[in-house]
């Protein structure tokens, strides 16, 4: 069978599972990274089946309907929020005058090991109406290039992501060196805490499917996959990161309230105690609607 860059393809000895891209071949053996998930993986060329046009989007209406049920979730969140925020912001009125506020969303910098999941995220990000500066990285150039990445963007949330897997064939689930590559957005986080230490000045969401939660979240994330090392979605963590640019910085974010708009859910993500980082102002003007 004849086997190309970009080629979809599913692997036999899992069930066809997961769809993956072929990345690259070197003699008989394929690197592989998942279409949907963030799943890197290597296979043999034998156990690779092409994906039928049919198939492919098959799968892809399931996935489609999985991140439309999210966003409608995320979209209840935010109204809730939203009212909440102008309940606050009108309590000063003593005759029933709408309240006239302004809000200031944090800048995100979301660094991607993937550049169609970037893409991907990017538009979602735009779509919820959130500032943010995307940055293509393979996993391996992320701890050396993303402090001259944040000093040059200076945000308020960090999402580090790409690809990952844990490999059972170099060691147990609590070694770090069984995965692809969670040493990496381990030695990232712990860079950036070196030099932004206060955790609800600067958060952060770090890894990729299966990767080492534990491992991440001691380095000093906030937010970490993958707790039960199952796959996340390629969009979780542009859901995350949004959550906490929509909740008050006057306010505590509801860990379950966060991961139940994601598709992985609690097995796929998890965090620690953090405030959120969007601030309002009185009263909105139409000088600030120009700018």
């Amino acid at each position: 069978m004849m086997i190309s860059s970009g080629d979809l393809v599913t692997r036999k000895s899992y069930q066809h599972d997961i769809i993956f891209r072929v990345k690259t071949q070197a003699a008989s053996i394929v690197k592989l990274m998942g279409e949907h998930i963030r799943l890197e993986a290597d296979a043999p060329l034998d156990d690779l089946e092409k994906v039928t046009g049919a198939e492919f989007h098959r799968r892809k209406n399931k996935v489609d309907e999985q991140e439309a049920y999210s966003y409608r979730l995320f979209r209840q969140d935010y109204r809730l929020l939203k009212e909440k925020r102008e309940a606050e912001a009108g309590s000063g009125y003593t005759t029933g005058k709408e309240a006239n506020y302004f809000q200031i969303p944090p800048r995100i910098l979301h660094i991607d090991g993937d550049p169609l999941f970037l893409k991907k995220c990017i538009a979602l990000y735009e779509q919820l109406g959130l500032q943010v500066h995307g940055q293509y990285l393979n996993e391996k150039e992320m701890p050396d290039q993303v402090l001259p990445l944040i000093e040059k963007v200076r945000p308020e949330i960090v999402v580090l992501t790409g690809h990952d897997a844990y490999s059972k064939a170099k060691g147990t689930t609590r070694e770090l060196e069984s995965y692809r590559h969670s040493r990496y957005f381990v030695e990232a986080v712990r860079n950036i805490r070196q030099h932004y230490p206060n955790f609800d000045q600067l958060v952060i969401f770090a890894g990729a499917c299966q990767s080492h939660f534990e491992s991440i979240i001691r380095a000093g994330a906030n937010f970490a996959s993958s707790p039960a090392r199952v796959n996340i979605h390629a969009i979780d963590p542009v859901y995350v990161a949004a959550r906490v640019a929509y909740t008050s910085f006057m306010d505590h974010i509801n860990i379950w309230e966060v991961i139940r708009n994601t598709i992985s859910g609690e097995d796929g993500l998890g965090g620690v105690e953090t405030k959120g980082l969007l601030r309002i102002g009185i009263p909105y003007t139409k000088d600030q609607e120009e700018t």
